[in-house]
């Protein structure tokens, strides 16, 4: 699993250099429009769909991989 969320942060991001201790506050990529479209991925990619409150706390890999591990 966090190798695919990584996989796809790098390319919503358009920032190779994307890993776990990468967040909104020290990714000047990560805009309020990329943290739609990664929420759109990784509902696809993984099957699942995030309420809001879910969505505006996914705000750091770290905070993705335990939104995602609640729900698989």
């Amino acid at each position: 699993m966090e190798e695919k969320v990584l996989t796809i942060l790098k390319s919503v991001l358009e920032d190779d250099s994307v890993n776990i201790e990468t967040s909104q506050d020290n990714n000047s990529n990560w805009d309020s429009l990329r943290q739609l479209n990664l929420v759109v991925e990784l509902e696809g990619e993984f099957g699942i769909a995030f309420e809001p409150d879910e969505m505006t706390n996914m705000t750091s890999v770290k905070k993705i991989f335990e939104t995602l591990k609640s729900k698989l």
